[in-house]
């Protein structure tokens, strides 16, 4: 009897097992409205309820060249619409822009393009005039609106910004209040103002072709901060740059007005000051005391004689620099800024030949006197020069000065005005007998870059130049070569046995014939004492003998 009534008990509880633990539900019935949540934002209900509801578009917006390489793309998705995010701004203060949550399923209508609308856009090249801050408008909005509210210190989110990647480049949805908008954009002020004539509900807004969505949701975001210039300092100069672009395009005169401020007060790279140059050839700021300062720090107001008298004055400083490491330091830096190349200057313009030929004269007439000096037998003249720097390292000084002068003017192409000055020194010539050879060979050191310039191509002189260049300073060289071997100075020797060989075979084969027999007959006596000019030398040899011209017969003219 007990048997049977324990199983029939347990039959029984097995039938009806007890109920689950109780666990919270999200809503208590399915056919209830679900409750405000970001992760159910009722604005995306309320918009596939109401698909009448009216949409504006800002062509315009996306035209302008946003860009920042280091940033991450949102964008950056193959497919059009691919990527769809709501966000809410509140209209007050808040740390946190609002919570972002992707959402699978839109109205067809938000993303749909209006041509009608978009055909109003203005054209990207044209001036954008920065109109003053708009008033702030109350916005009516009746009970029966489909907007989202979020409780009354958050105030309510009426107005729907569909951001539209360029070129398929993904969508961003931000939820705003029209209050905020209207306030601090005349240019949304406008759209918001035309759809509250029309109807009521949630505004939307679409703009189209977006270069960077994340810099135009920055820019929207500011309009929400009380200390905006604090918010630039974290972002930086470059990126400053493209919101007040968007700022620009928006009419957002609070963000252009801060945005300017904080760029005139900070140092630029030279990035962002390329950046800085564009966007003023595109747009017209009213603020003129703010961006007067900017357009001062881009451009230049000097002439082009002010230019050359500058670049003038700071080749002649370096020339007369008495301080060797000061001297050095400064020669590669001038150097680089008058040349064409030059990373600083894209467009250098070319120097005044007189004012450049000037300074060389002024350097040949010094080293003229310090040779002089140096070969004179007056010993009151010596005793006058006692105080200063050893004659040697002056004459030295001199000849870099030269040689450097040379280089600026290779750049140039201006170089074969001192080989004809270089080449009609008598008098340094005359001296160059006199002097002692740890002197003279210093002379020795600017026919070589001479002659090196014009073997390696980078000189192009007529032939009466080259001529007289090698007929005046080719003997003295190789007198000079042992010294130039010893005290090289940055001097490639291998490169300037080269570079004679190949000058000498540009003259005719006259004076070829006379030039290379002087070497032959100098090398057979002193060996490496003389630059080896063999190679240049067997060139000659078979020219002349395959053209049919006999040296000897050549000789007995």
């Amino acid at each position: 009897m007990s048997d049977t009534r324990l199983k029939s008990r347990h039959q029984r509880r097995s039938e009806h097992p007890p109920p689950p633990p109780h666990r919270r539900r999200s809503w208590c019935c399915s056919f209830a409205v679900p409750p405000h949540s970001p992760d159910n934002p009722t604005s995306v209900h309320s918009s596939s309820k109401n698909p009448s509801s009216q949409k504006n578009e800002l062509p315009f917006l996306g035209k302008s060249s946003i860009s920042f390489p280091n940033s991450p793309q949102s964008q950056g998705s193959s497919k059009p619409n691919s990527l769809v995010v709501v966000t809410r701004i509140g209209p007050r203060r808040i740390l946190s822009p609002g919570r972002v949550s992707p959402i699978d399923s839109l109205d067809e209508t938000l993303l749909a393009p209006n041509p009608t609308l978009r055909g109003r856009g203005h054209s990207p090249s044209a001036s954008i005039e920065i109109a003053k801050s708009p008033m702030p408008r109350e916005c009516e909005v009746s009970s029966d609106d489909n907007a989202v509210r979020e409780g009354g210190n958050l105030g309510i989110f009426d107005v729907r910004l569909n951001l539209k990647g360029k070129n398929g480049g993904g969508s961003l949805v931000l939820e705003l209040s029209s209050q905020v908008l209207t306030a601090n954009t005349l240019v949304f002020a406008d759209l918001i103002a035309d759809f509250r004539k029309k109807s009521k509900g949630l505004c939307r807004i679409e703009v189209p072709d977006v270069d960077n969505l994340g810099i135009f949701r920055e820019t929207i975001e500011l309009m929400f901060e009380e200390d905006i210039p604090k918010r630039l300092l974290k972002i930086g100069v470059y990126r400053t740059i493209d919101v007040l672009e968007v700022s620009a395009s928006i009419k957002f005169t609070r963000g252009i007005l801060s945005c300017l401020e904080y760029i005139e007060a900070m140092p630029w790279t030279e990035e962002e000051e390329e950046k800085l140059r564009n966007l003023f050839a595109k747009v017209k700021f009213d603020d003129e005391t703010i961006s007067r300062d900017i357009v001062a720090r881009l451009y230049t107001q000097d002439s082009l004689d002010s230019q050359q008298k500058l670049a003038r004055n700071l080749v002649l400083s370096v020339t007369t620099c008495n301080d060797a490491n000061a001297r050095n330091e400064l020669k590669p830096l001038v150097k680089g800024l008058l040349c064409k190349n030059s990373f600083y200057e894209k467009e250098c313009p070319d120097l005044n030949t007189e004012d450049i030929f000037a300074i060389c004269r002024s350097c040949l007439g010094s080293l003229v006197t310090l040779l002089e000096e140096a070969t004179s037998t007056n010993p009151s003249r010596k005793l006058a020069k006692e105080k200063d720097k050893p004659l040697i390292e002056r004459i030295s000084n001199q000849v870099d000065n030269i040689n450097w002068l040379l280089e600026i003017l290779l750049d140039h192409q201006m170089a074969e005005g001192l080989v004809d000055m270089w080449t009609h020194q008598v008098k340094l010539l005359h001296l160059h007998k006199c002097a002692s050879p740890m002197l003279r060979y210093e002379l020795s050191r600017v026919s070589a870059k001479l002659f090196i310039a014009m073997g390696t191509r980078k000189m192009h002189c007529r032939s009466e130049t080259r001529l007289g260049l090698t007929q005046a300073w080719f003997k003295p060289m190789l007198l000079d070569f042992g010294w130039l071997q010893r005290c090289k100075k940055g001097l490639d020797i291998k490169a300037l046995e080269e570079a004679m060989g190949q000058a000498l075979l540009t003259l005719p084969l006259k004076e070829q014939y006379m030039l290379f027999m002087d070497w032959f007959r100098y090398f057979s006596k002193n060996g490496t004492e003389c630059p080896n000019l063999s190679k240049a030398f067997q060139i000659w040899w078979r020219r002349s003998f395959l053209r049919g011209s006999d040296p000897y017969a050549v000789e007995s003219r």
